[in-house]
């Protein structure tokens, strides 16, 4: 990478990191962020402010590592950016406007074009990605992971689409359709299982997304963790799934620093 380019890295990791701080210690200390929204959906914005704190660990620490050449980190990083939009698509759409609403805009925006514009060194790189065990477990995560979840939410969007009864989830957040179903089924999840099959298949595209959707993976994982803990109301209503998300955060981080671990420059 350049000079000018590695640069602009830390310049645009550093906006968005601390920009991330702002509204994610604001969302936790001052109750006047989700002031207008219900007891649950503000207990899931202080959950995803949690797991945004994560992010930016991720996002400043492989940016300065990426900036020192490591092909390794700028595809973490592209994870941590990936996990951030996504964050912030919630926060600029189903929050209601409040004092940070402007912020939420800047870190979705600033996110979305760090990826446009640094993805290109990324792909342009020599890479040779790993084959063998470290591919297909990184592969079948993917694949395991983003069909689980699709048929979790379609669990819960068929029956109520069928019956036209609001499922239970929109009744306590207040919000008309859930979001994450939305950018789930839509982009996330269809992500998750072609990256996965086109891994496997050995094909370009699919190796060099699926260290990215892993570390996101990981990251959503953590922030749904930390949203259950804050939402439970007894430990036994909330153990199964605690444990089949910390399955989900455990597999996906082992499947991340294999492939990361035998993804090497050809340069």
């Amino acid at each position: 990478m350049s000079t000018e380019s590695s640069r602009s890295v830390l310049i645009w990791s550093g906006a968005i990191a601390l920009l991330v701080l702002l509204a994610s210690i604001a969302g936790l200390l001052d109750p006047r962020v989700y002031a207008q929204e219900t007891p649950n959906w503000a207990l899931q914005g202080k959950g995803q402010d949690v797991g945004n704190l994560l992010a930016v660990v991720f996002l400043v620490a492989s940016a300065m590592l990426w900036r020192h050449g490591s092909l390794r980190a700028g595809l973490v990083r592209l994870g941590s950016l990936l996990y951030l939009i996504y964050a912030y698509i919630l926060y600029a759409m189903a929050v209601h406007l409040n004092e940070l609403f402007l912020v939420y805009v800047a870190v979705l925006g600033l996110c979305v074009w760090a990826v446009i514009f640094h993805i290109g060194p990324l792909r342009r790189a020599g890479t040779h990605f790993p084959i063998g065990g470290a591919r297909r477990l990184a592969a079948i995560t993917l694949i395991v992971a983003g069909s689980l979840f699709a048929l979790l939410w379609l669990r819960e969007v068929v029956p109520a689409v069928i019956t036209g009864v609001r499922p239970q989830s929109l009744v306590e957040t207040g919000l008309w359709v859930n979001p994450v179903h939305v950018i789930d089924l839509s982009t996330v999840l269809p992500g998750f299982v072609i990256s996965g099959i086109a891994a496997l298949r050995g094909r370009a595209h699919g190796l060099f997304w699926v260290a990215p959707w892993l570390v996101f993976s990981v990251l959503m994982g953590v922030s749904i963790l930390a949203v259950m803990a804050i939402t439970a109301t007894s430990a036994a209503a909330v153990l199964p799934p605690v444990i089949m998300v910390g399955i989900v955060v455990l597999v996906s981080a082992v499947a991340a620093w294999r492939y990361l671990s035998r993804t090497v420059s050809a340069e």
